[in-house]
């Protein structure tokens, strides 16, 4: 599969911010042949997304270049009956319909389901929204930072105790766990249809993927669970379960849940060979009983060494640890680069973030960077037949530039 596994597979990418265009992304990795969708003039909004206030300054759009590699770009108006034509046509040879918008603009533009799917029985129309597609929320607007981080729990949860301001996620941080799972329901519909011959509709939604994440905490309280205190890190329950400063400042979070045979190393490599035969800690009851205790030990012995040696020291004696890692490891991330975390785009040593699933034999593509504004919408209008007298018309009406 040189090509990729989806090569031939047709997509249009009718979508913005961020979860919905960048599931897009994914089956472009794998070869689908991709159209970005988007508005004449300044194009799709996110385009837009480093110059908001507290972006990065890169001379690079680096959100376009992560969320439409590999795609092409037709701009369309879809607010006119000519645009609305075009689609209309090319969804008729088309695989994949993705959009975001919410169902009441669906119903504006003339993208619904019920417009799209008479036109092609084999199409997979997917659509994705902040808080599903039913109730009195179907239409609200959402992002990540709200309908995924906020309002399934997780934006409590990680707080220290009830006393600490809730913590801020990041641009996307829900949306690309979102968009795998977007993805997960477009190729099982795509099995589907393998089996059935006929397309169907399938949806996700950040509020879903959010409580889904919230995961075990999530379906404790919906058990009726009793919840313990919630305790800041210097007075964790668990010393051996818990994230330490180096004397660099970088931080390691330790993870040892099998404590009865690995806390004998962890003591020895640490240079405290005293502290397993310490009545304090003989036992894990003991340890978790002077937890508080244990960390301000743990604490003043990490701050004895710079992470670099501390990794030295803990890396091949079976202790699950791990590195609390900075943006600025990234570019030189050895672990990543080889297995292909990171790969360079087609043409250049610049790099960008892989989608995070491998197949034995199928071959990803090397990405591609993203497409200006309409780049290819007469390329792609020829395609599907369009004389040059007919997109000059077009052009003129303005519902394609």
């Amino acid at each position: 599969m040189e090509k990729g596994i989806f090569a031939g597979l047709k997509v249009l990418d009718c979508a913005s911010f961020i979860a919905a265009p960048a599931a897009a992304t994914v089956l472009s990795d794998f070869g689908a042949d991709v159209i970005k969708i988007e508005p004449p003039g300044t194009g799709d909004p996110y385009r837009n997304l480093p110059n908001l206030p507290g972006y990065p300054a890169s001379e690079h759009n680096f959100a376009w270049l992560l969320e439409a590699r590999n795609k092409k770009s037709l701009a369309l108006d879809l607010t006119k009956p000519e645009a609305q034509a075009v689609l209309y046509k090319l969804v008729e040879e088309t695989d994949v319909f993705i959009t975001n918008m919410p169902p009441q603009v669906r119903i504006k533009l003339g993208i619904t389901h019920e417009h799209l799917a008479h036109l092609n029985e084999r199409l997979i129309y997917a659509s994705f929204t902040g808080y599903g597609e039913k109730g009195e929320e179907a239409n609200k607007p959402g992002f990540d930072s709200n309908a995924y981080w906020a309002r399934s729990g997780l934006m409590d949860l990680v707080r220290a105790d009830i006393h600490t301001t809730p913590a801020r996620s990041v641009a996307g941080m829900g949306d690309h766990p979102c968009a795998m799972a977007f993805y997960g329901a477009i190729v099982t519909a795509l099995y589907q249809r393998e089996k059935t011959g006929k397309g169907s509709h399938v949806a996700s939604n950040l509020m879903a993927n959010g409580v889904w994440a919230a995961s075990v905490l999530a379906q404790a309280k919906l058990c009726g669970a009793k919840f313990g205190e919630r305790r800041p890190r210097e007075r964790a329950l668990n010393a051996v379960a818990n994230h330490y400063q180096c004397k660099d400042e970088r931080w390691l979070i330790l993870s040892l849940l099998n404590e009865e045979r690995q806390w004998p190393t962890l003591a020895r490599c640490l240079g405290r060979e005293d502290l397993i035969d310490d009545p304090r800690f003989a036992t894990k009851a003991d340890r978790h009983a002077r937890s508080v205790e244990l960390i301000k030990i743990l604490d003043e012995t990490f701050a004895t060494k710079d992470l670099a040696e501390w990794r030295k020291i803990l890396d091949g004696n079976g202790l699950v640890f791990g590195v609390v890692g900075i943006l600025d490891d990234l570019p030189t991330d050895k672990q990543m680069l080889d297995n292909e975390v990171l790969v360079p785009f087609e043409n250049d040593t610049m790099l960008t973030v892989n989608s995070p699933i491998w197949i034995d034999g199928a071959k990803k593509v090397q990405p591609r960077k993203p497409p200006a504004v309409g780049e290819h919408s007469d390329e792609i209008l020829r395609q599907a037949g369009y004389d040059e007298a007919t997109i000059r018309k077009l052009r003129a009406a303005g519902a394609v530039a």
